[in-house]
């Protein structure tokens, strides 16, 4: 099913002049992986003031982005540097759950009515990582089928901050926004057990 996680390879080519750069700076993939989930954590806090200073909602899709940047260098690093680690593997894994966390989560005490379905697409979320790592736990691959996956997720989040603070009555609709979010990650979940499956027989 299709993901804007399809148009990774593009945006890796574009990072890839950076990469060679922050090696050579002394950088490390696990610094990167780290400097990611700080920065979510701390932009996570900063949201919870977003219900009496609602602009402070455009740091969602400014550090979204930025974060989408981040992961694909710590990557790329990792693999086209020979800098890959176990440890970095994990990192990469809890950094990316923690950081979904972090920054989704402070949504729930925004709008009173969308709570629920915020915590719901929090855990669906959670969920979609766990299912796309247990192909590779079972002796398969990594998987990241759509169509709720880490940068669909992360184009909605910040879509949702980007408009709301634009028209504030949008605030309305998250209970349906998150509601549909939570459905696809569901969707997400199937899709990436059932092609984990499919490869291991």
């Amino acid at each position: 099913m299709p993901s804007i996680y399809d148009l990774k390879p593009k945006f890796q080519n574009l990072l890839r002049p950076l990469i060679k750069r922050l090696a050579d700076f002394g950088l490390k993939p696990n610094a990167i992986t780290l400097l990611a989930l700080l920065g979510s954590i701390v932009v996570g806090v900063a949201v919870l003031q977003a219900a009496k200073h609602p602009a402070v909602l455009l740091l969602l899709p400014v550090w979204l982005f930025a974060r989408m940047a981040l992961n694909a260098i710590d990557g790329m690093m990792a693999r086209e540097l020979q800098m890959s680690t176990s440890l970095g593997a994990v990192l990469n894994e809890l950094g990316d759950v923690l950081s979904d966390i972090g920054l989704y989560l402070p949504l729930a005490f925004l709008h009173e009515p969308a709570t629920w379905p915020i915590v719901a697409f929090v855990l669906g979320a959670t969920l979609t990582e766990f299912c796309g790592v247990l192909g590779r736990a079972l002796g398969g691959s990594r998987h990241y089928e759509g169509p709720m996956g880490k940068s669909d997720r992360a184009f909605v989040v910040g879509a949702v901050a980007l408009i709301t603070v634009v028209v504030p009555h949008a605030m309305a609709f998250w209970p349906w926004i998150f509601s549909a979010a939570t459905f696809l990650t569901a969707v997400t979940c199937w899709n990436r057990t059932s092609k984990a499956l499919r490869e291991l027989k």
